[in-house]
């Protein structure tokens, strides 16, 4: 009788390697009307994220700018908040980002997305922030 070796891998190196993308929106928010976005730079933020993602809605067509305030000097149709996070493997890499669209007047919540990108399926922050965009403004 032939024995079998049998290997359980856990789940979590498994999984480490799988990239993900998911961006939801509120049922009644409506994007067709944004045109102008502002990016709230994250305080503890010193990579330039908010540049990223501003340069990144700019490149999409649309008109955005970015800054330290809560809120921009001018009004816009939309201000973008985020949520980084990054890990070391040989070199410091973004794991995940998280957007929050929300209306330039009110400040409710108009639509979200994320990206997470483990080590093996890394790309960069101007990648990451691009596919949640896209994904979020896909018609």
């Amino acid at each position: 009788m032939k024995k079998m070796l049998i290997m359980l891998i856990p789940a979590a190196i498994l999984l480490s390697s799988c990239a993900s993308i998911s961006t939801t929106k509120a049922p009644s928010a409506s994007l067709t009307n944004l045109n102008t976005f502002y990016v709230q730079k994250l305080p503890a933020d010193e990579r330039g994220i908010e540049r990223v993602i501003s340069d990144q809605l700019n490149l999409l067509g649309y008109k955005s700018t970015y800054g330290k305030l809560a809120t921009p000097s001018n009004p816009v149709d939309a201000i973008v908040t985020y949520r980084d996070k990054w890990m070391w493997d040989l070199t410091m890499y973004m794991l995940q980002l998280n957007l929050e669209i929300r209306d330039g007047k009110d400040m409710r919540l108009l639509a979200s997305g994320k990206s997470r990108r483990p080590s093996l399926a890394r790309k960069s922050p101007e990648e990451m922030a691009k596919e949640i965009l896209v994904r979020i403004f896909k018609k």
